[in-house]
């Protein structure tokens, strides 16, 4: 086994966050009198921080510096109430991760949510799991997809970037992986799908988590 961590995503790859994002971002949107947005559409508002989403979701003509600051913060404030009433991990994803416990595997998490709604989430939806580090997004490291953050996780873990599998179900976190020197993994089963997983560097494509045991125990 070649691989030493398995370093994953949060939302789309652990979770499925994207009903309670984009319920919270569209009450946000509404109460400045915005309009909202189908629940499809977050799945590519998403997935380069919270500030990105916010400007993505807001209209053209109204993306001014106030227009954004007023809802990220409405949004904030109802994220913080509500995101756990449409979270929940992924089918299979619990198992996997026990497996992975059971094999001795070191896991991390990465992701461009803010670092406390990451932190949180982990905490309240994956507690039966040991993760070390997590890293939401932190205003002393660039996010995805720099490098920076994957690179300070191998370095915490005390492996090489070469000796770690990347799960993750974005661009974002392929193009990661890739600059880091790390095996960049696809989970098909999140945002956006085998396609864009392809096109930006994915080495394996994986259609459900357990997968992921055996390309560990074949790789």
């Amino acid at each position: 086994m070649s691989h030493k961590a398995v370093l994953f995503d949060l939302d789309g790859t652990l979770l499925d966050t994207l009903e309670g994002i984009a319920a919270s971002c569209n009450r946000a949107l509404l109460a400045h009198q915005l309009d909202p947005h189908p629940v499809n559409a977050y799945r590519y508002f998403v997935g380069d921080g919270m500030m990105t989403m916010i400007e993505r979701a807001v209209p053209e003509l109204r993306r001014d510096e106030l227009t954004i600051a007023l809802v990220a913060e409405s949004f904030r404030e109802d994220y913080v109430e509500n995101w756990a009433v449409k979270t929940k991990p992924y089918e299979g994803i619990a198992e996997m991760l026990a497996r992975l416990v059971d094999m001795g595997m070191p896991m991390a998490i990465l992701s461009n949510k803010p670092h406390a709604f990451t932190e949180i989430c982990v905490e309240k939806m994956l507690a039966d799991f040991s993760f070390f580090p997590v890293f939401g997004q932190r205003d002393t490291i660039a996010i995805k997809p720099d490098p920076a953050g994957a690179i300070e996780v191998a370095e915490k873990l005390a492996v090489a970037p070469g000796q770690v599998l990347f799960l993750g179900d974005s661009s974002v976190d392929m193009f990661t992986a890739g600059r880091a020197g790390m095996t960049p993994v696809g989970a098909s089963w999140g945002f956006r799908g085998e396609e864009e997983l392809q096109k930006s560097g994915a080495k394996y494509l994986l259609s459900h988590p357990s997968m992921l045991i055996e390309l560990l125990q074949t790789s």
